[in-house]
């Protein structure tokens, strides 16, 4: 990205006096975000179902590897569909879906009696989760203040780690059951949740960005003035809003908005392939390829091999009873929790990008330290590697775990969810949430081949290089997003309100329209 591209920007600055957070908008973050409990739960759960399966089905290593991250590549038909399906039917609706097929899925995967219909129920669930990932924190991020959208934009990623963590809760909880129940229970469990969020979401307003899309002002109107930090920052909202859709200042009527964005481009998403991948703009091309990057570098550094495969990795430092190792995994979703609270309270404070490279660097540092730990474990002859490199092997999971939570794992999604403009921004996340499902099926599919090639620590080697990669890429390409409207993030990539509204300058498009639009008020 050109350098004064963003030197046109002032700087963000944190107010002096924070206003008191909106608990309504607070109240719909927490909403949404459940959602993503579905897929840290899934997560967790396989990482200690899978033994106990592989035992009861008499499955392959390769094939546990298969179950364990065919889910990622199966999720991209959901995250590729919701961006179409949140223009048309609502980003709430879109919610309802995704808990429903998830809900289908547990269903089938626990009461599954063979490996081709635990595949099936993968499918099903997959779909489920790559809707929830990408919604949750779209709706998030268009409904928060801007005072608290990193904040409450990050809660999508406290949920997944709240999912984690129940996840290992259940993995302890029914392992001592006979074999061929315990691992279903633990993802009957799983077709709770579903339920109780299906109902949840139904309380919660419809987007206000959505609604001004569909012309509904008066109903986006009323939906600002409650998640708004007063009633001022809601009607510079609603302007901000009509402004980046094309609608003219001073137009309110609502049949008089929906005659003039049915002779725009359209509300339900039309044209938007085409303005994201086949004629985007500079800015737009530098957005796509920031959200696709950081999507990347969040997975491809190893985090749900860490997450998925941690009895493992604890095995091969030492904890070799089930117990042990699932109880040392229970410990990672704690840490993964904590650190991630740690996170929310600082998005809005410290910034975007100072959290990320913190993150990133730890993150590096820890995998390193892992890497090494696990390499002199390999050099003793087995069960005699001395206590404190066992322990450091444990301590380096934990540091990775937290450090991934204080940054990459939850400004990933605030900052994708941010920097779209609004036309593009459903469409914009699922690309985003399929390169992110992609790299995860990626990373968690191949690692047990991985380690079998190159070593535990060959292994850890590989994804400390590839975070020392994401943290040169994010230190020379991210800008930082706190404290800019959603509508005013597109300039901090050289965009102007042409970019905003989704009209690329090459297109002859933006001006033509804002002038045929003056004309007809």
């Amino acid at each position: 990205m050109s350098k004064d591209a963003s030197d046109e920007i002032p700087a963000a600055e944190a107010p002096a006096k924070r206003a008191p957070l909106n608990k309504y908008a607070l109240a719909c973050a927490v909403l949404a975000s459940m959602n993503s409990i579905l897929l840290g739960y899934d997560i967790s759960v396989m990482s200690g179902a899978q033994k106990f399966m592989q035992k009861d089905l008499n499955i392959s290593d390769t094939k546990v590897g298969i179950l364990a991250g065919i889910i990622n590549i199966y999720s991209l038909v959901g995250s590729l569909a919701a961006g179409r399906t949140s223009d048309w039917i609502g980003r709430r609706y879109t919610m309802v879906l995704a808990a429903v097929i998830f809900f289908a899925g547990a269903l089938i995967m626990g009461l599954a009696p063979s490996y081709s219909i635990v595949m099936l129920g993968r499918f099903v669930a997959g779909v489920g989760v790559g809707y929830a990932l990408m919604i949750a924190p779209v709706y998030t991020a268009e409904v928060a203040p801007t005072s608290a959208r990193g904040l409450l934009s990050s809660f999508p990623e406290v949920f997944i780690n709240t999912g984690v963590l129940l996840g290992y809760v259940s993995n302890f909880a029914f392992y001592r059951l006979p074999l061929h129940i315990g691992w279903r229970a633990m993802f009957l469990v799983g077709a709770v949740p579903p339920v109780f969020l299906a109902v949840g979401v139904l309380a919660m307003p419809e987007s206000p960005r959505w609604l001004v899309m569909q012309g509904r002002i008066a109903d986006a109107r009323r939906v600002l003035n409650k998640t708004s930090d007063s009633l001022a920052e809601a009607e510079e909202r609603l302007a901000d809003i009509k402004s980046a859709v094309g609608i003219p200042e001073g137009v309110t009527d609502d049949d008089e908005v929906v005659t003039i964005l049915r002779k725009s481009s359209g509300s339900h998403g039309e044209g938007v392939w085409r303005d994201l991948l086949l004629r985007p703009t500079p800015a737009v091309r530098r957005i796509l390829i920031a959200c696709l990057g950081l999507q990347f570098f969040q997975q491809a550094s190893g985090i749900d091999s860490v997450v998925l495969y941690s009895p493992r990795v604890f095995d091969k430092a030492g904890l070799h009873s089930d117990s042990n190792s699932i109880g040392a995994s229970v410990a990672v979703g704690a840490v993964k929790t904590l650190f991630i609270l740690v996170a929310t309270f600082l998005l809005d404070r410290v910034g975007r990008r100072p959290l990320l490279l913190t993150s990133a660097g730890g993150m590096v540092i820890s995998l390193v330290t892992l890497a090494s730990a696990l390499h002199v474990i390999d050099s003793q002859p087995e069960g005699h590697a001395a206590k404190a490199v066992v322990g450091l092997s444990i301590a380096a999971v934990l540091a990775f775990v937290a450090s991934f939570s204080i940054g990459m794992g939850p400004i990933a999604w605030v900052y994708s969810s941010e920097i779209f403009p609004l036309r593009l921004r459903a469409q914009g996340c699922a690309l985003g949430t399929a390169m992110n499902r992609t790299m995860s099926g990626a990373i968690s599919m191949s690692f047990i081949s991985l380690y079998k090639a190159i070593t535990f620590a060959g292994a850890f080697y590989l994804y400390a290089g590839i975070a020392t990669a994401g943290w040169v890429f994010m230190f020379f390409f991210l800008p930082e997003t706190r404290g800019r409207s959603l509508e005013d993030t597109v300039k901090l990539f050289g965009g102007d309100e042409r970019d905003a509204n989704g009209e690329g300058k090459e297109h002859g498009l933006g001006q033509n329209k804002s002038t045929e639009l003056t004309t007809q008020q």
